[in-house]
């Protein structure tokens, strides 16, 4: 009694660091842990950065829709979005600490403890969506989820991000050669830069919120995102010019705190991760329909939208050798078993 007294009591100054002053939080999530009377019922948080009504979020209220229905309400899941509880960086260390018990995050992170996520995110390893789910969904996935728990994490399910691609102020992006020389605003990522270099553009690495004013300021020329980001940040506004190469697609993921799914019953482990399995198929569907209303709000808008064919996308994809050969030379039976994929 004395241990579980204690560790609610982390959990919750956890939570008043993260979120504060937060009365809908606080009304949802500490009264209703401290007022849970019934000892056989368990609240677990899952924290997710983006917004109420994003793709993602979507996928983690479906997610703790079932599981609350698998387990007949004894374990009810509550969502904390907008960062309510910090940003992917620092929730995914409360996880790996056991202070929150999931959170939803970019594979990206993962990159320092799993090399297999590490290569999940090389630029132009999918040829479409429809290639990137057969490998998540086949055995280089569920390796990829097993993969984490030497981290302290539990891989629950692969979330859909869609696909970053370039945009720009200055012209329409139909080959590689339309790219030389422009200055392409970055993430501060050494492959990013990497890839952008290897285009024959300059990178430019900066915070995303500094991205609208230097796109109207001429500090950059362009930029690379998703259709979501892209339309809903107005960098539409001072980039008209869009183009649809899929360089990147790095898929998000569901993730569990090790140190908390062990303190429960193998039962309740595995209702948790079908339910996880289950939520996919709901949060792809959200992330088609956002992405299909942003394309047509852009094309509204009055932005060229350039969609690349499969020959252009290999000629992109063969100027980006010496990204595979810096960052994915230590993987080549893992990047053919991935070509290699049906």
């Amino acid at each position: 009694m004395q241990k579980k007294l204690i560790s609610l009591s982390l959990l919750l100054v956890t939570l008043l660091t993260f979120v504060g002053c937060n009365s809908s939080i606080q009304s949802n999530v500490y009264l209703d842990m401290i007022n849970n009377k019934d000892s056989n019922k368990k609240i677990l948080l899952l924290a997710e950065s983006q917004s109420k009504d994003y793709p993602t979020t979507q996928g983690d209220n479906e997610f703790a829709k079932l599981v609350k229905e698998k387990t007949n309400g004894r374990i009810e899941v509550k969502v904390i979005t907008g960062g309510g509880l910090g940003s992917e960086k620092d929730t995914l260390a409360q996880v790996r600490m056991g202070t929150i018990d999931f959170t939803r995050t970019s594979i990206s992170p993962l990159s320092s403890y799993s090399d297999i996520m590490n290569v999940l995110s090389l630029p132009y390893l999918y040829r479409d969506s429809d290639h990137m789910w057969a490998v998540l969904n086949g055995s280089i996935g569920k390796q990829a989820l097993e993969d984490i728990q030497k981290a302290n994490l539990v891989g629950l399910a692969f979330y859909d991000s869609g696909s970053r691609n370039f945009y720009n102020n200055k012209r329409e992006i139909k080959s590689v050669s339309d790219l030389k020389d422009l200055r392409i605003r970055v993430q501060e990522s050494d492959l990013m830069k990497a890839l952008v270099s290897s285009l024959g553009a300059t990178p430019v690495a900066m915070d995303s919120a500094q991205v609208l004013q230097a796109l109207a300021l001429g500090q950059v020329d362009g930029a690379e995102n998703n259709p979501a980001t892209y339309f809903s940040s107005n960098q539409f506004n001072v980039a008209k010019y869009y183009t649809i190469d899929e360089h990147s697609r790095i898929p998000d993921i569901l993730v569990g705190s090790k140190k908390v799914m062990d303190g429960i019953s193998k039962e309740d482990q595995e209702i948790i991760k079908k339910a996880a399995e289950e939520s996919v198929e709901v949060q792809k569907k959200a992330w088609k329909t956002n992405e299909d209303i942003m394309l047509d709000k852009m094309k509204q808008a009055g932005v060229k939208i350039t969609q690349l064919d499969q020959s252009s996308k290999d000629s992109f994809k063969n100027s980006v050798t010496p990204v595979y050969e810096k960052f994915g030379s230590k993987y080549t039976d893992l990047i053919k078993q991935i070509d290699q994929t049906k």
